[in-house]
């Protein structure tokens, strides 16, 4: 998603534009295997590029779908609490969000919160009426058609094993379909996702001690059998290295509950969801939505988090570094790009560009 993003927002600059993807087609990481939401900008610390990316990306992203005819849903979502300490950290979260410039939150009572949705217990709820769903296969096609209809590329099945950014062009030693091919440019931007940090350790001409370790964490996800009673997205208060098993809803209006955060020992971790993770789920969905019975979710799908922390908080930030921080022309590294990094993706872009510019050193 942020690495078409971007090569569509260089191409429109007039540059010339390939990219470089490791699968044999688009979206087959973390861009395929996430909740499909888009944020409001709540979570993250006020000042952070997390935040700020966020809710600027927000705007543009709607826009971008409405002008594109990408499928969209504002459904809004409820953040809720189940006990006295939460209503503590979900106020915070009210406070956060402000200050990031989400205006349009509004506090629940317990009992407006079930006018909204009959089925939910919780002690309060903090209401977030742009927070919605797209289509991210459909947005990243649209990436894709603005990248190729002026000329871009995408040359699948190519990994990038090396980057010499010590020369001038700058050169990146890649295999294709087992062909070995050597590519130079002038500019190189490493969006490479779950690989993104060994590439930026394998880039020749960076400063190791300015780059992060890459902390990977798995995320399940369960799907309801059967017809959801919630109309809005379901969250609970944040946990340690994530937002939290929610109640996600697809465009359809199908129900799926995830992720949760499972320790992985690296990008190449199963992609299989252990039914037996499913006890967990019913403990944590049963806190808001005592309703749910037994026997009503089935193992769905699971992704891993390109994490660069070592506690794997949900407030690391993102980072972007450019010839600024690492002193290359011509470069842009974006690493531990997790979520909000669907809803960020064309102001990410945006920040790419503006780091690339002659005065950003």
């Amino acid at each position: 998603m942020v690495g078409l993003a971007c090569a569509a927002a260089l191409a429109k600059t007039g540059r010339e534009v390939l990219v470089l993807e490791r699968n044999k087609s688009i979206g087959e990481e973390v861009s395929s295997r996430n909740s499909e939401v888009i944020h409001a900008g709540i979570y993250y610390p006020p000042g952070s590029l997390k935040a700020e990316v966020c809710v600027r990306g927000k705007h543009k992203l709607y826009r971008y779908c409405e002008e594109r005819e990408i499928a969209t849903h504002r459904v809004g979502k409820l953040i809720v609490a189940t006990s006295e300490d939460e209503l503590e950290t979900v106020e915070r979260l009210r406070r956060r969000g402000l200050e990031n410039g989400v205006n349009d939150l509004q506090w629940l009572s317990s009992k407006q919160a079930r006018t909204l949705e009959p089925e939910l217990e919780c002690l309060g709820a903090l209401h977030s009426p742009s927070t919605g769903v797209v289509d991210s296969h459909g947005l990243m096609l649209g990436l894709q058609a603005d990248l190729e209809v002026i000329g871009g590329q995408i040359c699948f099945l190519s990994s990038v094993h090396l980057i010499r950014a010590d020369q001038s062009p700058i050169a990146l030693e890649v295999s294709n379909q087992g062909k070995a091919l050597r590519i130079t440019a002038n500019e190189v931007i490493n969006s490479g996702g779950l690989g993104a940090v060994d590439l930026a350790h394998h880039t020749f001409g960076l400063k190791s001690e300015i780059l992060p370790e890459a902390k990977f964490s798995k995320g399940n996800y369960f799907r309801l059998n059967g017809k959801t009673p919630f109309s809005r997205l379901i969250y609970p208060a944040p946990v340690p290295g994530g937002l939290g098993i929610h109640l996600a809803l697809d465009l359809s209006g199908n129900a799926r509950f995830g992720p949760d955060v499972e320790k992985a020992s690296g990008a190449q971790e199963s992609l299989e969801v252990d039914p037996s993770r499913a006890e967990d789920f019913y403990r944590s969905i049963r806190r808001y939505w005592p309703g749910l019975k037994s026997g009503m979710l089935s193992p769905d799908y699971a992704g891993i988090r390109p994490k660069i922390s070592d506690s794997g908080s949900a407030q690391t930030d993102f980072k972007i570094l450019g010839p600024r921080d690492h002193g290359v022309p011509g470069m842009v590294q974006c690493l531990g790009i997790e979520s909000p990094g669907l809803t960020s993706c064309l102001a990410i872009a945006d920040e790419v560009i503006k780091r690339l510019m002659p005065d950003a050193i």
